[in-house]
């Protein structure tokens, strides 16, 4: 998972910037499975990716878009 807060100014061009660009990095790469990404109302967005290994981060965003830094984690799927 990995999330970043954009300053309200920045809000359309981070998720341009995430979508267009971010995601871009590892569509392709034979291990990742999917990505969703979302957004809320205090200018966050998320992408939840899955990945069949070893997950991949998003690069980081322009700074000037942020409101602080971005962040990830990873979590593994629990079989129940």
């Amino acid at each position: 998972m990995w999330e970043a807060r954009a300053e309200p100014y920045g809000f359309d061009d981070l998720l341009a910037w995430v979508c267009d660009i971010g995601l871009r990095e590892f569509e392709h790469d034979p291990l990742h499975v999917s990505s969703e990404v979302f957004t809320s109302t205090d200018h966050r967005v998320v992408v939840v990716s899955k990945w069949r290994n070893t997950p991949r981060s998003l690069p980081d965003p322009p700074p000037t878009l942020l409101a602080g830094p971005a962040h990830s984690w990873d979590f593994t799927q629990v079989d129940r």
